[in-house]
């Protein structure tokens, strides 16, 4: 095998992406596009369109749909928060592909990580902010 074939197979860009408690590794692969979560085809995954479609955003904002393979490894949250996590994975992964990505995806809010998560429950409260029934008697 030459040594050029072999270097054009080994391409790979790498982003973290998280939302919520969810993390993402994502790798992209030059492709057609297929998106594999978990060993998965994002499809069987996610069973939602709109997730499949939010997970592609950030394709469709530097138009570099079905040119890269995603392979994504996500753990942690639900199902909408690992979509998030893939989305800014993906995004902080096109940042390594080329540069001047930077301007349309920072634009669009996708290398921007989501800070809200579930805040914690305080003592004499029954959640994080239910405080029991008042009565005055």
């Amino acid at each position: 095998m030459p040594s050029s074939a072999k270097k054009k197979d080994s391409i790979k860009y790498y982003g973290t992406g998280r939302r919520k408690s969810a993390v993402a590794k994502v790798w992209l692969v030059p492709g057609q596009g297929k998106i594999t979560v978990n060993k998965k085809d994002a499809s069987d995954y996610f069973g939602r369109k709109v997730l499949e479609v939010l997970i592609q955003q950030p394709f469709e904002q530097t138009e570099t749909l079905g040119k890269y393979d995603v392979i994504a490894q996500v753990t942690g949250g639900g199902i909408s928060g690992q979509a998030g996590a893939i989305r800014h994975g993906i995004a902080r992964a096109l940042l390594e592909v080329d540069s001047e990505f930077r301007i349309p995806l920072k634009r669009a809010g996708f290398l921007t990580r989501d800070p809200r998560v579930k805040e914690r429950r305080k003592y004499g409260l029954k959640k994080a902010r239910k405080a029991p029934q008042f009565s005055k008697r």
